[in-house]
């Protein structure tokens, strides 16, 4: 899909505009510092994308203030002591340097990362992502068969990505699903929340009243899952949704 750019400033704000081949206007805020970006039509004027940014001026303050007091993570060092997440529970991080391939144990509340003999923070990281990706890899198919069936839809193909905007995504005409990384370390609920998301979105594209609808059908507390996904410490590699 052809797109093009650019930034317009509405009472102080800088907005990325990005014209598409689309039907309706879309409107985001962004961790960690509320950037904002307008999906518009390609034949919607500037003054049509300024009076709908204005509409919701309210609302992207309101967005970007509870971004500006969300938890952060540090830059992970990847070193003994430091806090990790699995699921939603926070562990304490136990290095362990062996000949052996990586692995990932848990024992009550530590993490225990086995790895080879100096390797640097990056290294060690890659190592527990990908026991993140392997878990996530176990924990998605129950979750996608349950809702699957429950709402009626069909997904051809299913991947996990990092992705720095977005806690998951969807292509409705290819029925595929993304979902990100850092999911493994949030509750599960919250795991299960993204994924009903996404494939309502296979039956309805946009945000609208419709899609609410179905929400409330099939998931009835997906409000207060998509608030504790949000509420959740950000990484330093800042994601949200």
């Amino acid at each position: 899909m052809n797109t093009d750019s650019h930034v317009i400033t509405i009472s102080g704000l800088q907005i990325q505009v990005v014209r598409k081949a689309i039907k309706n206007l879309h409107l985001g805020v962004y961790p960690p510092a509320g950037r904002i970006r307008v999906a518009a039509p390609r034949a919607m004027s500037d003054d049509a994308v300024r009076r709908a940014v204005i509409s919701k001026l309210g609302w992207i303050k309101r967005q970007r203030a509870r971004f500006h007091v969300q938890p952060r993570q540090s830059e992970r060092e990847m070193v003994r002591g430091e806090s990790h997440y699995f699921l939603g529970r926070r562990y304490r991080l136990h290095v362990v340097e062996h000949t052996g391939p990586a692995g990932v144990m848990l024992r009550n509340r530590i993490l225990e990362l086995s790895v080879r003999p100096g390797l640097n923070a990056k290294a060690r990281e890659r190592a527990l992502h990908q026991w993140y990706r392997a878990r996530l890899r176990e924990l998605i198919p129950p979750l996608l068969a349950k809702w699957e069936a429950s709402i009626g839809v069909e997904v051809a193909d299913w991947g996990i990505k990092k992705m720095k905007t977005k806690w998951g995504a969807c292509s409705a005409g290819s029925r595929r699903i993304w979902l990100n990384l850092e999911l493994a370390k949030k509750p599960l609920r919250c795991l299960e929340y993204l994924i009903v998301h996404e494939l309502v979105h296979f039956i309805e594209r946009h945000h609208n009243d419709r899609f609410v609808s179905l929400m409330d059908r099939h998931l009835p507390d997906w409000r207060l899952r998509r608030d504790e996904l949000n509420a959740a410490p950000l990484a330093h590699e800042h994601w949200g949704y």
